[in-house]
């Protein structure tokens, strides 16, 4: 399974958010909530939007669609408001060696 690099754990503080290019045009995000990694995928179930450029609460560990507001979770990738219904695709995170890695296979 591929695993990609995100960063050095002790420069992914808790709040701390990256985007990683899985492929071309296909984007990650990866989430420091609370001390608890998690990986979303970078697409709105609801229009195929850009889901990790949204805001997203630490507080909760969800992320906002920019575009019609509907907020997934970020461990599950549900989403728990309108208009998008079904989730997205979330990926496991872990840290090897010191280096936050997500396996997206």
């Amino acid at each position: 399974m591929p695993e990609l690099d995100v960063a050095p754990a002790d420069e992914f503080p808790p709040g701390s958010v990256k985007l990683v290019t899985v492929a071309p045009g296909t984007f990650v995000g990866v989430y420091n909530c609370g001390g608890n990694l998690y990986a979303i995928e970078d697409r709105c179930s609801h229009d195929d939007g850009p889901l990790c450029e949204g805001d997203w609460d630490e507080e909760t560990c969800t992320v906002v669609c920019p575009r019609h507001g509907s907020a997934f979770e970020l461990s599950s990738g549900r989403p728990l408001s309108l208009p998008a219904y079904q989730p997205v695709e979330t990926y496991p995170v872990r840290i090897v060696d010191g280096i936050v890695r997500v396996d997206v296979g």
